[in-house]
């Protein structure tokens, strides 16, 4: 007998770790990586210095624990119920953090809070139609608040929503196409131009060790008293500031 289709929030209930891994402890947090590599590239002030900040996509949670060991109130929306419950278990010691199970579209027209800073660490913004959540980012910030996000350096060639696997669903059989949008540095640029954006410096930040993948790095801010916008640490590559 077939299984029923996949929903999209079950595809990333399986993303690492996940239950049936037996019991896990949580990373530790000592720095906040927007790249894959550790300690490689900008860390938190790449955001500037919020008061309140929104992560979109948080999964485990770890740059959302650092914010708020550092004084930031924090909250962390995500499309996957255990992913939500696990970060809850993680970090419900540590002060002016909480975690949120919701889409990111549907949570950022539902709040009426502001924001000094909105995020995504390889998160929901890589997941996410560009046009629908962009707009919702820019009512969400503060005047001079900042919106920025990481993902994979894309492929070339490969523009747009492009469809993909997790490795963590091998030997499924139930399957699932998951979009994820990437874009060079120059179109998101123009895409968060076109939103409204100011201030905006989309780059790819090359890794550590050549021929590896980079991180795409992107910063904007809502126009009316914005912050000078952050030179990326590390060699970047192609243009995008406007």
């Amino acid at each position: 007998m077939p299984h029923a289709p996949m929903t999209p929030a079950e595809y990333w209930d399986k993303y690492k770790p996940h239950k049936g891994q037996g019991s896990q402890r949580a990373p530790e947090v000592d720095r906040f990586d927007w790249a894959q590599y550790p300690g490689h590239g900008p860390g938190s002030d790449f955001l500037g210095h919020p008061r309140r900040a929104l992560e979109l996509g948080p999964a485990e949670g770890k740059e959302a624990a650092y914010l708020a060991r550092h004084g930031v109130e924090v909250t962390g929306v995500d499309f996957s119920p255990v992913q939500v419950e696990r970060a809850r278990a993680w970090w419900k010691d540590i002060a002016g953090l909480s975690f949120v199970h919701a889409e990111a579209c549907a949570h950022l027209s539902s709040t009426s809070v502001v924001y000094d800073a909105i995020y995504s660490v390889w998160g929901a913004v890589w997941f996410t139609d560009p046009e629908d959540l962009f707009p919702l980012v820019l009512e969400r910030l503060a005047p001079g608040g900042v919106f920025a996000f990481s993902q994979a350096e894309p492929a070339s060639g490969s523009y747009g929503p492009q469809q993909m696997r997790g490795k963590w669903l091998e030997g499924r059989e139930r399957d699932l196409t998951v979009l994820r949008w990437q874009y060079d540095p120059d179109l998101w640029a123009d895409i968060l131009k076109r939103h409204g954006f100011t201030e905006i410096q989309v780059q790819v930040l090359e890794a550590p060790e050549p021929g590896n993948l980079g991180t795409l790095m992107a910063r904007a801010v809502r126009p009316a008293g914005g912050r000078p916008c952050l030179p990326l640490d590390g060699h970047a590559k192609g243009p995008g500031g406007t």
